[in-house]
């Protein structure tokens, strides 16, 4: 009787240890779940400002001239990244280089540097990855003598874009 006893708070102990694992990684594909969920939302909501900004007749170059910014870096060559590459050729405004943590991995005509690298000066540092802005321009901002925007912020400076 004992040794049922035994076997019985064994399994249960069991079946309640593997409900509350189960429930934590339920938790944790949930919490992870809501944290991609946004970044796509903050995603698309940029490209519809930015479309909506191509849309009345503007480039992003227009910011960038109207704020005296010459020389540009790009922090971030993933999808937003290459687009405001292509934005800005043949615009007047030069972008020097990029910067990603995954520079080795990253295929384009300018320079990709890894944020530890010695960068040269430019006007402006534009963050790509605006779900991470405020932890990336911690990370740069002492760097380089130079503001670092997201760019976020310029899509969103309709002020600068009806001017």
């Amino acid at each position: 009787m004992k040794k049922e006893a035994i076997a019985g708070l064994a399994a249960l102990f069991g079946i309640s240890t593997g409900i509350s694992v189960s429930e934590a990684v339920n938790n944790k594909k949930k919490t992870e779940l809501k944290k991609s969920g946004k970044k796509l939302l903050e995603f698309y909501n940029l490209l519809i400002q930015w479309l909506t900004v191509k849309q009345n007749g503007y480039s992003l170059a227009s910011y960038f001239e109207k704020k005296g910014y010459k020389t540009v870096a790009i922090y971030g060559m993933k999808e937003l990244g290459e687009r405001l590459h292509a934005e800005l050729k043949n615009s007047g405004i030069e972008v020097k280089y990029a910067i990603d943590k995954n520079a080795a991995s990253i295929y384009a005509d300018i320079d990709v540097l890894f944020p530890d690298e010695s960068m040269e000066k430019v006007d402006v540092v534009v963050v790509t990855a605006i779900h991470y802005y405020d932890e990336i321009a911690n990370n740069i901002s002492g760097k380089l003598d130079c503001p670092v925007i997201s760019l976020e912020e310029i899509v969103y400076d309709c002020d600068v874009f009806a001017e």
